[in-house]
């Protein structure tokens, strides 16, 4: 096994673990990158990828983010990340999400799971009988979509005043690619600030919640190439590629998804093209705040004030780009990079 993760030195992870169990059909990989600042939190995503090996690099990239979004956000705990291989639609089942929390229970509080693509809270319900290590089931803090969505808000705002001087939102267009547990709340957000909202997602019933709920909203069939002020893509990851980032006519780009650069180029092509854009990692910790102090036992009213901070973080990264001239993915990463040294010198 360590040959295979060899074909990955971009990824010096602490433990990734490989999970089979025949009786239940689970297969699954459990990848912690760093446990410096504290437990590793992250969710569990359920996915029918097409390969072990397209399932390995998914998780070994979500994982490392979760470092580096821990890491910013300030909080005091580390980076993980569990893919399970199947489509949830007909592979999952309570045996296969029971023996999934008994894993997660075997790593002793190393790992604290939550939901992701393809696991519900009621998911969580079924994980949470086999292990204690688990945010986000029905009996806790609740869906963590409210909550991501307003960081990622706070997150918009700082990129709008880097970009145009006022983090007023009143007038501007944005684009939100998703509709789901984040890009509906953020929406509904954004249609409150003032702002013109068009939205696409392929989900008919999410389309649907929206023109029920949310009349205001523009639907489109695709957002990424409209013109709009914000492009917000809030659906799987790795829709800016150096094919897609010539399309864009947005002059930010910020939003939950995660992962959302195809390859590193991607963001010196927004960069050539003069687009700003806020790394995921630091928009989207809306998340895990919630799932840390949810597993800590910590006031709920507490969390939207400490999203607040958000805002302070974006445009503290976005501040140190400007200055030394560097990417924001970069400075982003650097200030996550420091905080971990100083928990523990030598790591990334």
């Amino acid at each position: 096994m360590n040959d295979v993760l060899d074909r990955f030195p971009e990824f010096p992870h602490e433990q990734v673990t490989f999970v089979r169990d025949p009786d239940t059909g689970l297969r699954a990989i459990v990848a912690i990158h760093d446990t410096s600042l504290g437990p590793a939190f992250g969710g569990t995503r359920f996915h029918p990828y097409p390969t072990e090996a397209a399932a390995l690099t998914d998780v070994l990239r979500l994982s490392r983010g979760m470092t580096y979004k821990t890491a910013v956000a300030g909080l005091p705990c580390g980076g993980a990340k569990t893919v399970i291989i199947g489509d949830p639609s007909t592979a999952k089942t309570e045996a296969l999400l029971e023996a999934f929390g008994r894993v997660v229970q075997g790593l002793g509080g190393r790992y604290v799971t939550a939901g992701d693509v393809g696991t519900s809270a009621e998911d969580l319900d079924v994980i949470s009988r086999t292990t204690s290590h688990v945010t986000g089931a029905t009996g806790g803090f609740g869906d963590s979509g409210p909550m991501t969505a307003l960081g990622t808000f706070h997150a918009l705002r700082a990129g709008a005043a880097a970009r145009w001087g006022t983090p007023d939102l009143d007038g501007r267009t944005v684009g939100v690619e998703g509709l789901g547990k984040v890009g509906y709340h953020l929406s509904r957000l954004l249609l409150d600030a003032g702002a013109t909202v068009v939205a696409s997602d392929v989900s008919g019933p999410a389309r649907d919640r929206v023109r029920r709920d949310l009349p205001a909203v523009v639907l489109a069939d695709r957002v990424i190439d409209a013109a709009v002020d914000v492009y917000a893509p809030c659906a799987l990851g790795a829709g800016l590629s150096t094919a897609s980032v010539p399309t864009i006519r947005a002059a930010v780009v910020c939003g939950a998804a995660n992962n959302q650069l195809a390859t590193p180029a991607a963001a010196r092509a927004l960069a050539d093209r003069d687009i700003l854009w806020v790394p995921d990692f630091v928009a989207s910790a809306g998340g895990v705040t919630t799932g840390f102090h949810e597993y800590r036992k910590l006031p709920p009213d507490d969390v939207p004030a400490r999203l607040e901070k958000i805002y302070e973080t974006t445009a503290e990264v976005l501040t140190l780009a400007r200055e030394r001239g560097i990417l924001p993915g970069t400075a982003a990463e650097s200030v996550a990079h420091e905080r971990i040294r100083r928990a523990r010198p030598g790591r990334v």
